[in-house]
């Protein structure tokens, strides 16, 4: 008797150090840097030893409660560990490989957002599964869970009616995508403006120009107008210059040689809307209004360009012999005879 179960045991923990070997040698292959193109086989090798070593342990440890008569542990407690333990192994290697996945293709230019979004929406089903699995295993049907998590989704909803609205609103913000990460966004009815940093479920997290972080619910953005600058195709250029009134001669020649120069310079699209007319008679002066746009959407290079673009003004305006006019008031003294 006593040989037979020496026999059976060592079988066992032949298996499981078995297991345990080849599950060290795997991850020592994870390190490789020439085995990083199949870590995703490794990881899923791993996760079937994993499972095979819960599995091997659990029915070797029903065996010794029935071989060694022990009370204190039931079969029914080293199935809910055994069960538990296999649930825990593959939520951690399906988490890692969906991690995994969503660096590769971040890394291979899909978009970031897009790319969180499925791998948010990919852990949510896989942990739904698991649970409803769980409660399959020890007795619950699926109707019956189905129903506690309708009751409970209306607990949930009538005491968290704020939090379901962020994560709702969270959701669409992936799906309508109004901004990217990265994008600058502002909303003229709330004082929010800056860079988008990260899209949460329940916050968004923009970070002002002044570099202070602003945390803004999700809810907020489905109330509100939102901007996004940062997805402009041009930067407008737009200005009113002021000649004297004894420049009114030589206004025509003006407008004319500033429409050349605009039309000349590779820093302006042609295509965009191009506009320079003298347009009113001011108290002081006489205003002829330029309105172009860059092809650079860089605020850097649109500043540089638009002070090339004023230079440029300042050069045709002097070289007609005319100057800008300042405000100015003519007093006129009656002499009293």
């Amino acid at each position: 008797m006593n040989e037979a179960l020496i026999a059976k045991y060592s079988i066992g923990a032949g298996i499981i150090g078995a297991c345990f070997v080849a599950f060290l040698v795997l991850e020592y292959f994870t390190h490789l840097r020439k085995a990083r193109s199949r870590n995703i086989i490794v990881h899923i090798t791993q996760a079937i030893i994993l499972c095979t070593l819960v599995m091997v342990m659990g029915q070797y440890a029903q065996m010794a409660i029935t071989d060694f008569n022990l009370h204190l542990i039931t079969p029914q407690l080293i199935n809910l560990i055994t069960v538990s333990l296999i649930a825990l192994i593959l939520v951690k290697k399906l988490f890692l490989l969906i991690n995994r996945l969503e660096k590769s293709q971040i890394k291979k230019g899909s978009d970031p957002t897009s790319a969180r979004i499925i791998s948010r929406v990919f852990k949510i089903t896989i942990l739904v599964v698991i649970i409803l699995l769980f409660g399959e295993h020890f007795g619950m049907s699926l109707s019956g869970l189905m129903t506690f998590g309708g009751i409970g989704g209306i607990a949930i909803g009538m005491a968290g009616k704020d939090i379901l609205s962020n994560f709702f609103s969270g959701v669409m913000l992936y799906f309508d995508r109004p901004f990217n990460i990265g994008d600058w966004v502002r909303s003229p009815d709330r004082q929010i403006e800056g860079t988008v940093v990260e899209i949460g479920w329940r916050l968004t997290k923009i970070m002002t120009f002044d570099h202070r972080p602003l945390y803004i619910p999700n809810s907020i953005f489905s109330s509100i107008s939102v901007e996004n600058p940062g997805r402009m195709t041009n930067r407008r250029i737009e200005t009113e210059l002021g000649l004297r009134y004894e420049d009114a001669d030589k206004i025509g020649a003006i407008v004319e040689d500033i429409q050349t120069m605009l039309k000349q310079n590779d820093k302006i699209d042609g295509s965009q809307t191009l506009l320079v007319y003298f347009n009113q008679f001011a108290d002081s002066s006489l205003n002829i209004m330029v309105y172009c746009f860059t092809k650079t959407t860089v605020w850097a290079e649109w500043l540089a360009a638009q002070q090339e673009v004023y230079l440029k003004i300042i050069e045709i305006v002097h070289s007609h012999g005319a100057d800008f006019a300042f405000p100015s008031r003519t007093l006129y003294i009656e002499k009293d005879n």
